[in-house]
């Protein structure tokens, strides 16, 4: 054999090698992690489970040491959030946030990468709401006091934040949240934190099937559903997300980014429109979209984070839809397929 066949093999057997490595490294994408179930796998068992399809992020709407503790070193992404009724005292006590801060999360940095603190999830608007910006900054005031950095405190909403969505720009914050939302908004501004929204077209389409369009909700449209200016919308997710946009712009605030904490399609639970076929189209086509990085038409060029929920149907959740939004059986296998496994 010649040198050159030699040298030419060697490169061949590289980049094979490097395209593997590419193939089975973790996917730019998340999934929430919902523990309101009786019959799920253990954490040790669930990391892995994110391990084996390279989903790496995980979104726990409350801490979980034992979560945690099997998180470590294993190269997923974290989001924690804050539970609602821990908000109050976190609100108005900095020790409290500082003993909350320690317990959760502080022994683990060395081990995990957490990337969000979520102060609470679709409190705005609501009777909690008060507390939301206050412990959002006595977290903030821990997390400098240990001079961190990369760790992002944030609040998660949801479509209740807002007067409307269609046209994406008559979006503005609904008169019951605009005053702790525009409080919310410009804290995210000052420290460089995106703001988690979680969307749902399922419930829109679901509720008025008459007038809103499926493939608009399920990311299947072929041509634009809702023409906005010289903006198209092809799917719902992005007219609901640039529906935010617009209204922190006209709040003033435009340095703000969204991240989709939590979407996703019930396989049950509705006999007509929760279906495994509707679920399994609506969550491959979410992931296909966040895989490829394709923002919305407001800000193309912007950075769109996505999270699926959830990993498992949850079956102490309220009967109906609820119990079955999830992507696997509590023994491991998928409600239907959406991620492949490596």
């Amino acid at each position: 054999m010649s040198s050159t066949s030699t040298i030419l093999i060697v490169l061949i057997a590289a980049l094979l090698h490097y395209h593997i490595g590419i193939t089975k490294a973790q996917l730019d994408i998340g999934v929430n992690y919902g523990m309101d179930g009786n019959d799920l796998p253990s954490p040790a068992t669930v990391v892995q489970l994110f391990k084996n399809y390279s989903i790496g992020k995980m979104r726990l709407l409350e801490p979980n040491n034992d979560v945690l503790e099997a998180l470590e070193n294993g190269n997923i992404d974290v989001t924690i959030g804050i539970k609602n009724e821990d908000l109050p005292s976190i609100a108005s006590s900095p020790q409290a946030a500082g003993v909350w801060f320690n317990n959760h999360v502080e022994p683990f940095i060395p081990l995990m990468n957490f990337q969000y603190i979520t102060a609470g999830n679709e409190v705005v608007p609501g009777d909690l709401a008060k507390h939301v910006l206050p412990a959002m900054q006595n977290i903030q005031n821990v997390i400098n006091s240990y001079n961190y950095t990369g760790l992002r405190v944030t609040t998660a909403v949801e479509i209740a934040a807002l007067e409307g969505f269609d046209p994406p720009s008559k979006g503005a914050f609904a008169q019951n949240a605009r005053a702790d939302m525009v409080g919310i908004i410009n804290f995210l501004s000052n420290t460089s934190s995106p703001l988690l929204v979680n969307v749902y077209p399922y419930f829109k389409f679901a509720s008025d099937p008459d007038h809103v369009r499926l493939d608009y909700a399920q990311f299947t449209a072929t041509s634009p559903i809702v023409r906005d200016g010289n903006l198209n919308y092809y799917n719902m997710l992005d007219a609901i997300v640039d529906a935010f946009y617009w209204a922190m712009e006209k709040e003033g605030v435009s340095s703000v980014d969204a991240v989709v904490s939590e979407s996703g399609w019930p396989s049950a639970g509705d006999g007509l429109w929760a279906t495994p076929q509707l679920a399994q189209t609506y969550n491959q086509n979410f992931l296909k979209k966040f895989i490829a990085r394709q923002a919305t038409p407001k800000r193309p060029d912007h950075y769109l984070e996505g999270f699926i929920y959830g990993m498992f149907n949850e079956n102490k959740k309220p009967a109906g839809v609820d119990q079955h939004w999830g992507l696997f059986n509590s023994d491991g296998t998928p409600v239907y397929p959406v991620f492949t496994k490596v």
